[in-house]
């Protein structure tokens, strides 16, 4: 069993940032790939980002790219999502997730961890 919290969602403005933590127990956390995921409102819930059990690899969804970056400190079990020039459309409640499929997949339904979900909304 892996444990998940979520923190460090708010209101911030268009082109503004944001940090995610996650902060994991339970489970060896090196032992788990780690990822985020988010939900708007009447959406589905969509891939965002995986990061490999060592931290090595990252995977992101294509739109995200080069404004979105995953990270994870084993030593602290914690990982992250910087998130940077946010736009309307980032706007979700934002979930940190844990797999042991080392691929790093991109489905909900290959994740079997999941935290609360922290709220990020974004003003114009």
């Amino acid at each position: 069993q892996v444990q998940l919290v979520e923190s460090g969602g708010g209101l911030v403005q268009a082109g503004g940032s944001l940090r995610l933590s996650c902060a994991a127990s339970g489970r060896i956390f090196s032992a788990v790939v780690m990822g985020w995921f988010r939900q708007a409102p009447g959406t589905e819930r969509e891939f965002v980002a995986a990061i490999s059990r060592g931290g090595g690899s990252t995977r992101y969804a294509d739109s995200l790219k080069g404004r979105f970056t995953i990270s994870r400190d084993n030593a602290r079990n914690t990982a992250f999502l910087e998130m940077n020039n946010l736009k309307p459309e980032d706007a979700a409640v934002y979930y940190c997730t844990a797999t042991s499929d080392w691929t790093m997949p991109t489905s909900v339904r290959d994740y079997a961890y999941w935290g609360q979900g922290t709220q990020v909304t974004v003003s114009t």
